[in-house]
């Protein structure tokens, strides 16, 4: 790894060119209320692969894609032995998704290869950006899939196998939009990964703040909670002898939220998701469903915040008279970015004149499965108003400008 100092400070991105590549993709399946809507291997997202990956190719990059669909374009370095110093992120959107949520990592990644042609530098280790296949997790599940997959957290054949809601497999539409890459997925050498993401939070924009230095990733836990009490007349009913499933399920919400007051700052809990039943205007309810997601930093205060649902569940139960039964659904542990990145990356938002902000993510990214398997690092700009995975999603150009140069510098800090 070189010093910072041999990287030079005055070399900056071309922040217009970033943005109107940014505007350029935003425009493949562009909403009536300027956001996004481009699927995982939609037909959008066919058309978005091949505006990039041609970009990609203009610059002088050598692109091949694995098995699974992750593009990976290549940037030759002096030294070819040399692990690739990688950055990236998704293309795909949500249902009513923005123009920034992944789309800026990517195109980030490839305006500093195209600054660094500019500029006629060749880094000593080859530089690679990364288009990681379906991060929403939107059509097909799970989550993060190409990341995933490469990493080895899912097999290969069994996500190939995956469908959507109308029977399609995950393996039928790579082939049908021309993505089945005959690269082996995973096994490749990665010296360091950094992804650069607006925030999708409202902390730097509260703070004031234009560069937030991730130190890691906030686990999470989903549980399914279900209410049972009876059905009952509302009229005859008085209220002392009544089993209300919805005021058990009134109690755990506001337990759900005291929990994670009781485990700031990084304590999240959210109840996302409720069905009553019978669900009458004039009708006791018998049984509510709810979701509850609890997230934090520190696996430890994950466990305790567990521990505390269950125990509400237990109060709830006994005062209200009704049954409470938690079932876990799915849980990540939380994520710790390589110590030397992290610090790559604060060194580098200093030295560009920013005051870098220690950061936590509340959100699942690639890089939470590229840190398994390479030093990771993750760089956060601010949106407006925190809003992202909605169509208003927005982002200053001078912000995504200066999180593009904190991602230049950190990577030729790594790359030599």
């Amino acid at each position: 790894m070189t010093s910072d100092t041999d990287t030079d400070t005055a070399l900056r991105v071309n922040g217009a060119r970033l943005w109107d590549a940014l505007m350029a993709l935003a425009r493949v399946g562009a909403t009536p209320k300027g956001g996004v809507r481009r699927l995982a291997l939609t037909d959008a997202d066919r058309a978005g692969r091949d505006l990039v990956v041609g970009w990609c190719r203009e610059a002088g990059l050598e692109v091949r894609v694995d098995r699974i669909g992750n593009v990976f374009a290549r940037r030759a370095g002096s030294d070819p032995r040399r692990a690739p110093v990688m950055s990236g992120s998704h293309i795909d959107t949500q249902p009513s998704g923005g123009r920034f949520d992944g789309n800026y990592g990517v195109l980030a990644a490839l305006e500093v290869m195209r600054t660094l042609s500019d500029h006629g530098i060749t880094t000593t280790a080859p530089l690679e950006l990364a288009i990681w296949t379906n991060e929403e997790g939107t059509r097909f599940q799970p989550v993060m899939m190409g990341s995933g997959v490469f990493a080895g957290v899912f097999d290969l054949d069994a996500t190939l196998a995956c469908t959507d809601q109308d029977g399609a497999s995950v393996g039928a539409e790579l082939a049908r939009i021309g993505y089945a890459g005959p690269e082996p997925v995973g096994g490749r050498p990665v010296g360091a990964f950094f992804e650069v993401h607006i925030e999708q939070g409202p902390v730097l924009e509260d703070t004031g703040h234009v560069i937030g230095v991730v130190g890691g990733v906030m686990g999470l836990r989903w549980y399914d909670v279900v209410v049972t009490g009876q059905d009952a007349h509302a009229g005859p009913t008085p209220m002392a002898l009544r089993r209300d499933a919805m005021l058990g399920a009134a109690r755990i919400t506001e337990a759900v939220h005291a929990i994670a007051l009781d485990h700031a700052p990084h304590g999240r809990g959210t109840v996302g998701f409720a069905r009553v039943a019978p669900n009458s205007r004039n009708v006791v309810p018998g049984e509510v469903r709810l979701s509850v997601d609890l997230r934090h930093a520190d696996a430890q205060a994950l466990d305790a915040m567990e521990t505390a649902l269950r125990a509400a569940a237990d109060a709830t139960a006994a005062r209200t008279r009704v049954q409470v039964a938690v079932q876990p659904v799915t849980a990540f542990a939380p994520t710790v970015f390589d110590a030397d990145c992290v610090a790559t990356v604060r060194r580098a938002a200093a030295r560009l004149g920013h005051v870098p902000f220690d950061i936590v993510s509340g959100a699942g990214h690639d890089a939470v499965y590229l840190a398994r398997v390479a030093p990771t690092a993750m760089i956060f700009v601010p949106c407006e108003g925190g809003i992202s995975h909605n169509e208003i999603e927005n982002a200053e150009p001078a912000h995504l400008e200066a999180g593009a140069n904190v991602l230049l510098h950190a990577m030729l800090t790594h790359a030599g």
